[in-house]
């Protein structure tokens, strides 16, 4: 994992790279300027486990930058989790934040430590104790922490209550994810796969005029992928294949997604699903004659080794990193495929933080529709100035739609730093 966490850091520079570089054409200056977080909290939490004895864990928050405003990122728990890993992953918020039109800078946090090895009273004592090593950096104004991998709402509420203690601020704004009792949003749940299906139709209509009639496959069926599933289907595409991490299933007239969603809380897999035409792979799932495909589920699905039996002409990113570099430059430009990023395609997430944010800071005013229709017009509009910075700014035909959404980001940084007087 070492090793793989330094492989990110080293991806998440080269990528900036190329944007500052060889799309933007700034100089070597400007790209050092950006590449190094402003500040990163290494904090050390001894926890007193339930057997009497003390164990110590180390923690990270890499705050990025501050340009646009204050970092924001979520904070995982798992157990090799690295400062590189952290420091890279602040780095790609701060990219994800900018695109996706926020007030925010990018920002990360993580603790090296197995979740599921912890009791809850060792795990809310874990929570309270990052807080109070980074509290003093974090706020409302400053750095808005979040969930991620393996931490949840519950584990936001303990954080918040520990801001409290130590800061007497009942700040509900100083975090996002809370559960809704503390200022959290239903609409959360949703986001992720709901941004999905709105930007694969906005896409769409660009392409073919629409979305509805077109055949969707989705890789993985967890919660991005079943809520992409069920939105796109309510927009009018069939839902022709689904899978998770025991196979697939296909049917050329379509799914049914919820009927899907009940089969596999019950029996654990879609695969159960006795409606469906055939059972099917993974692999056969993304190389099926569909017109639009949604990897959903892990990183790296998409490659140079089955790059050439991709049939779909839209791929919409709802995982993070599903496509390597090779396979998303041979697609974009070989094979005239369009690929709408992660950085685009999954920002549902963080955009609907945004409007929590914003909520808690206005005491509750906004309701679970309106962030809804926020959070749709949003993802609207950030399809609509990616794609046209990648046809008026660069050239389709030699730039790919990602190379388009970095560097429409991490141009709006570095104008944001310009203007601050920090370049």
């Amino acid at each position: 994992m070492a090793q793989d966490s330094t492989r990110l850091l080293v991806e998440a520079e080269k990528i900036l790279r190329r944007a500052v570089i060889d799309l933007l054409g700034y100089d070597e200056d400007t790209f050092e300027a950006l590449r190094h977080p402003e500040r990163v909290i290494q904090v050390k939490i001894p926890v007193r486990m339930d057997n009497g004895k003390v164990k110590v864990f180390i923690g990270w928050r890499s705050e990025h930058n501050s340009a646009l405003g204050p970092y924001k990122g979520g904070i995982r728990y798992h157990p090799e989790t690295t400062k590189e890993e952290v420091i890279a992953l602040s780095m790609m918020m701060t990219w994800k934040n900018a695109l996706a039109g926020l007030p925010y800078g990018g920002g990360k946090g993580g603790v090296r430590v197995d979740p599921h090895a912890l009791s809850p009273r060792e795990l809310e004592e874990l929570s309270r104790g990052f807080i109070r090593g980074i509290y003093k950096y974090i706020g409302p104004d400053k750095d808005i922490p979040a969930p991620d991998v393996y931490t949840n709402p519950q584990i936001m509420a303990w954080m918040m209550d520990e801001y409290y203690r130590l800061t007497g601020d009942n700040a509900f704004a100083m975090i996002t994810g809370k559960p809704k009792i503390l200022g959290g949003m239903e609409t959360r749940i949703i986001a992720t796969g709901f941004g999905t299906a709105v930007a694969a139709r906005e896409t769409a209509k660009r392409l073919w005029g629409g979305i509805e009639g077109k055949k969707v496959a989705v890789q993985g069926y967890g919660n991005a992928g079943y809520y992409a599933a069920k939105f796109l289907h309510e927009m009018g595409a069939i839902i022709v294949a689904v899978s998770d991490s025991k196979g697939g299933i296909y049917s050329s007239k379509g799914l049914n997604p919820d009927e899907v969603l009940e089969v596999k809380k019950k029996t654990g897999s879609v695969i159960n699903y006795d409606k469906a035409e055939k059972k099917i792979t993974n692999e056969e799932l993304l190389e099926l004659d569909v017109d639009v495909l949604v990897p959903a589920a892990i990183e790296d699905v998409i490659t140079e080794e089955n790059m050439d039996k991709i049939k779909a002409k839209l791929i919409v990113e709802a995982a993070n990193g599903p496509t390597t570099a090779e396979a998303d430059v041979y697609l974009s430009t070989k094979k005239g495929v369009v690929i709408v990023p992660d950085i685009l395609a999954n920002a549902g997430g963080v955009i609907m933080s945004h409007i929590e944010w914003m909520n808690n800071r206005m005491g509750g005013y906004i309701s679970e529709e309106e962030a809804k229709r926020r959070l749709e017009q949003k993802m609207a509009e950030n399809v609509a100035a990616v794609w046209d910075f990648w046809h008026k700014e660069l050239d389709p035909k030699k730039h790919t739609m990602r190379d388009a959404a970095y560097a429409l980001a991490v141009k709006r940084v570095i104008e944001a730093m310009k203007l601050r007087g920090w370049l």
